[in-house]
């Protein structure tokens, strides 16, 4: 069996081509309109950017105003997450809980994370929210899972005026 060779004809060099100084003055005049125009590098510790209103940071867990963890265990976000990083065992609540179940266990790996914002709109309690935290760090790889605990920390509370599960 031999193998099929396809030429490809290729057009012939001009002149201004075999010199290359052209393109060499043309890839200079790139580099000096670039070196007078405004510096954006920011020095980190020192200088902080500032986040816009649409920017999606990590995602956390909120609470309603009387304190209560508004998940209901739904496993919707775990379902519609891309890259599989959120885990979820549903449990059942305390009694006198106007909710049947809530979380036992719920954490997402911040390594796995693509921060697409699909767990928040798939919430059908407005429990999930993608916050406006860019700091994520740890010393290891277990640090960058965070558990039900630190996403409520990060979450806090947010105000709902729906009371859906008040006891009135």
């Amino acid at each position: 069996m031999t193998a099929r060779v396809k030429s490809v004809d290729r057009r012939p060099q001009t002149f201004w081509d075999r010199i290359y100084l052209p393109a060499v003055f043309r890839g200079m005049s790139i580099t000096f309109s670039r070196l007078f125009k405004k510096n954006v590098t920011q020095q980190y510790p020192e200088q902080t950017w500032t986040v816009r209103d649409d920017y999606r940071g990590a995602p956390v867990l909120v609470k309603d105003d009387e304190g209560r963890p508004k998940c209901v265990a739904c496993s919707l976000c775990e379902f519609v997450c891309p890259p599989k990083a959120i885990r979820i065992v549903p449990g059942e609540l305390e009694n006198g809980n106007p909710v049947e179940k809530g979380p036992e266990v719920f954490d997402i790996n911040m390594l796995r994370c693509i921060f697409c914002g699909l767990c928040e709109e798939a919430c059908p309690e407005e429990a999930i929210f993608m916050s406006k935290e860019f700091l994520l760090w740890g010393r290891s790889r277990g640090d960058l899972i965070h558990d039900k605990e630190k996403l409520y920390e990060m979450g806090g509370v947010r105000p709902d005026p729906i009371k859906k599960w008040s006891n009135k």
